[in-house]
C-alpha cells in the first residue's frame, strides 16, 4: 500500500518509511528517532493551555503561524507519546493551516503503527492529532483578528 499523494510531502515520505519496515519493533525504533529529533518545548510554555487532552501521558504542543506558515514544538513525558508528536510535528512543520485543516489522522494506519500501538497510545495519538487542528484553528482567528482585511 503506498501513501495517497493527498498527504503533504513531508508526512508522505514519513509514511513511506514506515510502510518499508515490516517488523514492529523496527517501527517502534523508528518512531523514537522522531522523538529525539522532535524541538523542545520550554517549560514555561508547558501550561494546561498547550496540554493535550484524553492522553494518558503529559503532552504538550503549540503551534505558531508566520508567514502564512505553522511551526509546532513539543514535548511529551513518555518516549513513545513524544515520537508520536515528533512525528506530527515533522510531518506538520511549514505547511498552510488550510493543507493541516484538511488533512485525517488515517494516514496512521499506514504506517503500521495504529496495530502495534496500545489503544491508550492510538487514542491519544488521534486526541494529539486533533489538538493540533484545534491550535492551527486558533492561530487562524487570532491571525485574521491581528491582521484584518481591508474594506
Amino acid at each position: 500500500m503506498t501513501a495517497p499523494s493527498s498527504l503533504p510531502p513531508n508526512l508522505q515520505r514519513i509514511v513511506q518509511k514506515f510502510e518499508q519496515i515490516a517488523e514492529p519493533k523496527r517501527r517502534y525504533e523508528y518512531l523514537l528517532w522522531f522523538a529525539k529529533r522532535a524541538p523542545e518545548l520550554p517549560e514555561a510554555e508547558q501550561v494546561a493551555k498547550n496540554k493535550v487532552p484524553g492522553c494518558v501521558s503529559q503532552v504538550y504542543v503549540i503551534a505558531t503561524l508566520q508567514d502564512g506558515k505553522v511551526t509546532f514544538q513539543g514535548t511529551s513525558d513518555a518516549q513513545i507519546t513524544k515520537g508520536l508528536i515528533g512525528m506530527l510535528m515533522e510531518g506538520l512543520n511549514g505547511l498552510t493551516p488550510d493543507e493541516i485543516l484538511q488533512l485525517t489522522p488515517d494516514f496512521i494506519q499506514q504506517t503500521g503503527l495504529d496495530v502495534s500501538l496500545t489503544p491508550s497510545r492510538s487514542n491519544g495519538f488521534y486526541n494529539m492529532f486533533q489538538f493540533i487542528q484545534r491550535q492551527v484553528a486558533e492561530c487562524l482567528v487570532a491571525d485574521s483578528h491581528s491582521n484584518p482585511i481591508p474594506s
